[in-house]
């Protein structure tokens, strides 16, 4: 099978998105549900595990799909942005799902041990070993590449919680260990949300000509799956709390913590801020207690190294990658203030919690906007995007890389 393969750096991640902007118009709206399979996607961006780790932002993105396309035509791509952004803002306002997450994952593993039956199926399933022949190579292609195309997820997920039978957490976990672009926010809730555990009643089924259709008849489940489900029963959401306040920055000089949340330390601070130490930590085994797979494990410490090497030519400060257990000393050493993007609910903010060190935590104009609209469902959160848009000015577009235009460079 050919694998997509995801840049780990800034410089690949622009010009991908260069390559991409345009398509980001009509050919993202009308192709965006097709999976033709791997190596013949044209029609959407595969940035997301760029996004993920900020090598590009989400004005960045929206900026040059507005730019290139304008806002009629790049509607659906600008919307598909903002969907991230109103999964980490519903997280961010409610952190006890994450919590009550990992509680039910730990009680389902549980379970798992003591049933032969449902051990047995979930290492078939794992494995890509269920006679589903669709879900066997969406199994294979997260395993090989880390990576699946939106449209699988969604049908993987509701075949592993409606046909399988499979405990739905177990299927989120299967996803973290192994997505390149995994986050607490829009895995756990869209998982969620396939179950028909976050929008009451509403759950996502696979359907056998809905698969052939997108496929483009490449696979065709037909008699296999369970196309009548029931949503799996949950009480609804919290309510939401009121966004925890971001730090301030302190007087200068500052030393800077980078983590794998946000690896564009040179839009997070003005140019004028004197930043005198630099550090950075990733924990990506922290995502699972079953750690993750070595890809990823490599994904993100590869775009915290970029991230790092760009800090230090920026702010003209070497920059030294940490364990979390020795930055208390590298705060000690260095003895300045340590400021540090804001990390959303998840593993990395569980992580600098632990570190016994006192951070001030920054947090982007983007985020400040986004997470509070993040109240209800996505609808009412969507009719909030125009003015959005103008608030955050997100027409400033990224230099264009080197030796190229913006029409340079683009590839399939």
């Amino acid at each position: 099978m050919t694998m997509e393969t995801f840049p780990a750096d800034r410089a690949g991640a622009l010009a991908r998105m260069a390559a991409f902007a345009p398509r980001m118009g009509r050919d993202y709206a009308d192709g965006r549900n097709t999976d033709p399979g791997p190596g013949l996607r044209r029609d959407i961006s595969r940035l997301s595990p760029a996004l993920r780790h900020r090598l590009v932002t989400e004005a960045e993105l929206v900026g040059t799909a507005l730019a290139e396309h304008g806002a009629a035509a790049s509607g659906k791509f600008v919307q598909e942005v903002f969907w991230r952004s109103y999964w980490k803002g519903f997280l961010e306002l409610r952190p006890g799902l994450w919590d009550q997450y990992r509680r039910d994952l730990v009680q389902d593993r549980a379970v798992v041990a003591n049933s032969p039956a449902l051990r047995e199926a979930l290492a078939r399933a794992e494995a890509g070993g269920t006679g589903i022949a669709c879900f066997d190579a969406w199994a294979e292609e997260l395993r090989e590449s880390g990576w699946l195309h939106n449209h699988a997820r969604m049908w993987f997920a509701s075949i592993w919680i409606f046909t399988l039978g499979l405990p739905w957490t177990l299927g989120a976990d299967f996803f973290l260990r192994h997505l390149l672009d995994g986050d607490a926010a829009s895995n756990t809730l869209s998982w969620r949300w396939v179950a028909g555990m976050q929008t009451r009643g509403k759950h996502y089924v696979a359907r056998a000509e809905n698969i052939r259709t997108h496929t483009l008849g490449r696979f065709d489940p037909v008699g296999q799956l369970n196309e009548s489900p029931l949503p799996l029963a949950a009480p609804p959401p919290p309510a939401p709390r009121p966004l925890p306040r971001p730090d301030t920055l302190p007087a200068a000089p500052i030393a800077l913590l980078l983590h794998e949340d946000d690896l564009h330390p040179e839009s997070l601070l003005r140019p004028t801020v004197p930043v005198a130490a630099i550090a950075g930590i990733a924990v990506p085994e922290a995502r699972s207690p079953l750690g993750c797979a070595t890809l990823v494990a490599d994904h993100a410490r590869a775009a915290l190294r970029d991230g790092l090497d760009r800090a230090a030519q920026h702010f003209g400060v070497p920059a030294t990658l940490l364990e979390p257990a020795g930055v208390a000393e590298w705060a000690r050493d260095h003895g300045l203030p340590v400021v540090t993007p804001w990390s959303p609910v998840g593993w990395t903010a569980t992580a600098l919690d632990g570190l016994g060190v006192t951070l001030h935590r920054l947090r982007r104009d983007w985020d400040e906007a986004c997470w509070p609209l993040a109240t209800k469902g996505f609808f009412p959160f969507r009719e909030n995007i125009p003015a959005l848009i103008a608030r955050l000015h997100p027409h400033v577009l990224p230099p264009p890389l080197a030796g190229e235009g913006r029409g340079g460079g683009r590839s399939p």
